[in-house]
């Protein structure tokens, strides 16, 4: 069987106080991307500050729908998240 490799959620928060969530399988590059004004449109007018939390999932598609949960939460709910409460269902990191 082939290994695979993992995907990440990851939040970031942005200059303005938002929150940015997406999904990668390399947080730190993806966020030098964001950083650097080559990631998403909303990163490009809400800079990043740091990588606020990132949550371990087995695949693309598990990551997905986490990521699509955590969009929903509003902020507060998000930080908490970041903060060391359980994620849905997945690992949490920090880096």
């Amino acid at each position: 069987m082939v290994p695979t490799t993992p995907w990440f959620v990851y939040l970031l928060e942005c200059r303005d106080g938002s929150i940015y969530t997406g999904i990668s399988t390399d947080v730190a590059t993806r966020f030098e991307k964001h950083a650097g004004g080559k990631g998403a449109r909303y990163t490009r007018s809400h800079p990043p500050l740091r990588v606020l939390g990132s949550f371990q999932y087995p695949d693309r598609s598990a990551a997905l729908k986490a990521e699509h949960a955590i969009r929903r939460l509003p902020p507060n709910e998000k930080r908490a998240l970041c903060a060391g409460q359980p994620s849905p269902g997945g690992t949490a990191t920090t880096i």
